[in-house]
């Protein structure tokens, strides 16, 4: 199974850290952000032990696919009220993915942002319009829109609004889909009917867009629209429902992260990924 966490990045072993504080929790997939979510900062790419961290990744058979890049919050696609927020998503995002092909992952994971004071149907055009701003990815560079929880003006609550924003991208090719099952079940689908909501993901969008996904509890009740993640099996999901899409034959190619809350300070990570991987070894002795 492919299984990981968010992951730090930080002084002084950067991406080399973030292996092996990946492979402290037993896990063989990473989630990152290649600098502070909440701002433009970034380090030069030559100071962030790019080859140290390709040398861990093969020494323990981890293929670098299995980095993910999150992009940070402040990108927002779908803001068109203030031409500088459009504008900072179009530049900083080029920024993100040339970051991306320097470190040698795929997946781009970005949220569809929110159209502020105007619509739904108003951001899912400005979204897609700045998007296409950005150009043509790189060869083997896949930006994942994530499904989101629709709280406030949010975009990408639903299946139909991420397939009407990839209608109207130039490249549609060059973009799949993050799904996130704490977002996705308060958005108001059913996880606990996992099958039923893949099935209803493949007629609208294509199962082979999903290339990421985040797991993670939600303390909100189904259809809450309030983005509040987690612990594995302390929230509203709960642990079984949640072992179901780990365990899920369809995804089994997909990377999971978990993206729980940290407790008294600490990363749950490792008891997380040992809970998941337990409750697999039991079925599958049966």
């Amino acid at each position: 199974m492919i299984i990981g966490s968010h992951v730090r990045m930080a002084s002084p072993d950067y991406l080399e850290g973030s292996v092996r504080e990946a492979l402290s929790y037993d896990a063989n997939a990473m989630m990152l952000y290649t600098g502070a979510p909440q701002n433009t900062r970034r380090l030069p790419m030559e100071a962030l032990h790019i080859d140290e961290m390709h040398a861990l990744l093969q020494e323990n058979g981890i293929p670098a696919e299995h980095v993910i890049v999150h992009a940070p919050y402040i990108i927002n696609p779908a803001n068109s009220v203030k031409p500088e927020v459009a504008e900072l998503a179009v530049e900083f995002l080029q920024k993100e993915i040339s970051r991306t092909v320097a470190i040698g992952a795929r997946y781009i994971v970005l949220h569809p942002g929110s159209y502020t004071t105007t619509d739904t149907e108003t951001g899912i055009r400005t979204c897609a319009e700045q998007l296409n701003r950005v150009g043509k990815l790189p060869e083997g560079i896949v930006i994942c829109l994530e499904t989101m929880a629709g709280k406030g003006s949010e975009i990408g609550k639903s299946f139909e609004e991420l397939a009407a924003i990839l209608e109207r991208l130039d490249h549609p090719e060059t973009y799949g889909i993050c799904f996130d099952t704490c977002h996705t079940h308060d958005a108001g689908y059913d996880i606990a009917d996992i099958d039923s909501v893949l099935d209803r993901f493949d007629a609208v969008l294509g199962l082979e867009r999903m290339h990421v996904i985040h797991l993670n509890d939600s303390k909100n009740e189904r259809g809450a629209r309030k983005d509040r993640h987690a612990n594995l099996g302390q929230g509203q999901i709960g642990f079984e429902n949640l072992y179901r899409v780990f365990a899920n034959p369809r995804l089994a190619a997909i990377p999971k992260i978990l993206e729980t809350p940290y407790i008294d300070d600490k990363p749950p990570y490792a008891e997380e990924i040992r809970m998941l991987k337990q409750r697999y070894d039991q079925e599958n002795r049966q």
